[in-house]
């Protein structure tokens, strides 16, 4: 690939990620992305070929952004010598805060309906982000049967939460924008009761 491919394709996956910021997943069509780049609508066909690797690259760079959040909140509650349930409780917090400030690339990045068939990149992010999920929860319940499945049931939890939150339902069932007092009942839900 020449560094003219290489830089179209950065240009179209860049307006991509502007089109998902202002204007959510409704925004993502190939037209649009290619007016945005300033190319012609034919363009995002000969760097993508198909629209779902397009939207896969754009979702991977929420994937980069989702991951250095929750690196940068793990590195601080490890920092502070935190144990899995401090770090799981910061990362947790770091996944709920980059939903909420990035609504339309959140929404995109969990599309798999979009994004299916697109290739192995986005699976090469997004499950080293399980797994760190993983290793916390082991650590907190070292004698789990199944790990995987107790943090597959806590990650649809929070995502769940960010969810209904960017929906505006969580505000209207208990009268707060504050998420804090849901996510402490998540945690004990999920991983036993914190010493407080």
């Amino acid at each position: 690939m020449t560094d003219q491919e290489r830089d179209l394709r950065a240009r179209l996956v860049a307006a991509g990620v502007e089109l998902v910021a202002t204007g959510g997943v409704q925004a993502l069509g190939l037209r649009e992305i290619a007016r945005h780049a300033g190319v012609s609508h034919g363009a995002p066909r000969r760097y993508f070929p198909t629209h779902r690797e397009l939207l896969a690259a754009i979702a991977q760079q929420g994937f980069g952004k989702l991951t250095d959040a929750l690196a940068g909140a793990d590195a601080l509650a490890a920092g502070t010598g935190g144990d899995a349930r401090a770090r799981l409780d910061a990362l947790s917090r770091a996944y709920l805060g980059f939903a909420a400030a990035n609504p339309g690339m959140f929404e995109l990045m969990f599309r798999h309906d979009l994004l299916e068939g697109s290739g192995v990149e986005l699976r090469s992010t997004t499950v080293p982000l399980f797994l760190t999920f993983v290793g916390l929860v082991t650590e907190v319940h070292p004698d789990s049967a199944d790990p995987a499945a107790r943090t597959a049931a806590l990650w649809s939890n929070l995502h769940g939460l960010a969810q209904l939150r960017s929906w505006g339902s969580l505000r209207l069932i208990t009268g707060s924008e504050d998420i804090g007092p849901l996510l402490r009942t998540v945690l004990d839900a999920h991983l036993g009761p914190a010493a407080r």
